[in-house]
């Protein structure tokens, strides 16, 4: 349903804080002639910035049919995979220089199986990039919701705290190389405003939002 609106939706703050992060974390990437997998692609609003770096491969998964039938239409020779779990078996081991999930984690009920799948696929010295809700949002009744005509709708999220995500992504061999958070402050305020939210707004303050993660794997996981 959401994949419908999911590109039209001016004054997001979590899709722009995204688009900053995402610019951010791989800015120092060198992703020309390297494979790139996006987990959780959704309809590829990083796609341009991916293939303006001249990737030799972008590889694409979501569980979304109609968020996949979106990107297809932006990018027709696109290779994608609907995806019915988290084991990415399509994808060798260690074929992937550069991982990509943004906006996803918490989509995911079974996050363990998750990060090692990726850590699999991934090759030794590969990237990992990384953004979601920040944890600390959802356990304080943070909701990713739109509107379908006229009705108000969420969707289910999964509270991964912060640690464990870390914790995982070590016992795989990936370290961090760099970590952005942002909190709900007055620097964002006037996304609320613009909505008629300043309640939400007053109780969401000193919140973190968002965060992002840029890894990299540094020996085979067992």
């Amino acid at each position: 349903i959401w994949s419908f609106s999911y590109d039209n939706q001016p004054g997001n703050l979590m899709l722009d804080l995204d688009e900053i992060f995402f610019e951010q974390l791989t800015k120092n990437i060198d992703l020309r002639n390297k494979v790139v997998a996006d987990v959780g692609c959704g309809t590829g609003r990083h796609w341009q910035r991916i293939y303006s770096c001249k990737p030799a491969v972008v590889l694409g998964f979501d569980v979304s049919a109609g968020m996949l039938n979106q990107l297809v239409q932006k990018f027709p020779t696109a290779s994608v995979e609907l995806t019915t779990d988290n084991l990415l078996s399509s994808v060798a081991d260690s074929f992937v220089d550069c991982l990509i999930t943004t906006l996803t984690i918490a989509h995911i009920e079974n996050i363990e199986e998750a990060v090692y799948s990726w850590s699999r696929v991934l090759k030794n010295g590969g990237d990992l990039i990384l953004t979601d809700f920040h944890p600390a949002m959802l356990a304080k009744g943070g909701k990713r919701s739109f509107s379908h005509e006229g009705i108000g709708l969420s969707v289910i999220n999964y509270i991964h705290p912060l640690d464990t995500i870390k914790r995982l992504f070590l016992e795989c061999g990936l370290t961090i190389v760099h970590l952005l958070e942002k909190e709900v402050n007055e620097e964002v305020k006037n996304y609320y405003e613009t909505q008629n939210a300043l309640r939400v707004y007053n109780r969401f303050k000193g919140t973190p939002i968002i965060y992002g993660l840029h890894l990299k794997k540094q020996s085979v996981s067992k």
